[in-house]
């Protein structure tokens, strides 16, 4: 949803394209040996997401979103920290992302479908409950699936973006994070102004993130079809309509540089949390605090599971 200054560089990727076979990408991990991440496929009516999972499968479930321009091994280091810790970690990538979900109309995009393919993911893994993390678009999608499901989400870990009734109401009254916003328009224009810019540039270099991953990301958005349904989730929501409280316990991992998102809907997210909250807002760094921030990341999202009762 949201881009950093340097994420703005995505707008000059190129056709180079990487393998996908680096970033510790492998079979399960050995009962003695170190976490590693296994790739995973997950049907639903919707199709089937492409994911990354670690940790035993009868550990405690926790879902991880990411975000633009991401895949689920953003969370590679969350993964691989929650599966030391004995979770059983799962990360999609979501509609649009994965080749197996890929629907052609704009409004297939809307918030409404990708809440729903949390629902639908869960079940398809056989999970009850679960805690539910995301940032960026993830974190978008993970605010209205925490307030609209309850009663199977355990707890929300939000990163970055603020629930999004703080977040409309920012982009309604604060010129701040209107200019911070003014990109979107931008991805919102009609296919193919934005993906042609886009595909004619040069490689991201996102905060953080190692080259290789970036590439890998561009490999996945340089798929036929692939951009215009990422830039779908831009032109199909505007971000109103989702004021429903979060009323499980809550972490909001947020950053004091983040050009895209200003500090006005960060302050008022509390407004919008009824259950246990908690704000962390990091010093010194971006809009990818995930993998520009993976120890810090880990750290508090492992803290506040660990608060969460069963």
């Amino acid at each position: 949803m949201t881009i950093s200054a340097s994420r703005r560089s995505f707008l000059k990727l190129t056709a180079a394209a990487a393998g996908m076979t680096t970033l510790g990408v492998a079979g399960t991990a050995q009962a003695t040996g170190s976490p590693r991440l296994t790739p995973l496929r997950i049907p639903t009516r919707a199709g089937t997401f492409d994911a990354v999972a670690a940790g035993p499968r009868n550990g405690r479930k926790v879902l991880l979103l990411h975000g633009f321009p991401e895949l689920g091994i953003e969370w590679e280091h969350q993964l691989l920290g929650l599966a030391a810790a004995g979770y059983r970690a799962v990360a999609p990538d979501q509609r649009g992302y994965s080749p197996g979900v890929r629907p052609l109309r704009i409004e297939d995009y809307q918030l409404d479908h990708t809440v729903a393919d949390v629902r639908a993911i869960a079940n398809s893994l056989g999970w009850g409950r679960f805690d539910l993390v995301g940032h960026d678009w993830g974190a978008a999608v993970a605010w209205v699936a925490a307030a609209k499901y309850s009663r199977r989400v355990r707890s929300l870990t939000a990163v970055s973006v603020p629930h999004l009734g703080a977040f409309a109401e920012a982009l309604r009254t604060d010129p701040a994070q209107q200019k911070a916003s003014e990109y979107m328009a931008d991805f919102r224009k009609p296919a193919p102004i934005t993906e042609d810019r886009i595909l004619a540039g040069g490689p991201p270099k996102l905060p953080g993130v190692p080259p290789e991953k970036c590439l890998k990301y561009y490999e996945r958005l340089s798929q036929p079809g692939a951009l215009t349904s990422v830039l779908n989730w831009y032109r199909a929501n505007d971000f109103t309509g989702y004021e429903q409280p979060v009323t499980v316990p809550t972490l909001f991992i947020a950053s004091d540089k983040d050009p895209a998102v200003a500090p006005s809907g960060i302050a008022a997210t509390k407004n919008w949390v009824t259950g246990r909250y908690r704000l962390e807002n990091l010093p010194g760094i971006g809009h990818n605090i995930p993998e520009q921030a993976p120890e810090a990341t880990t750290s508090l999202l492992l803290d506040h599971l660990t608060s969460v009762r069963c």
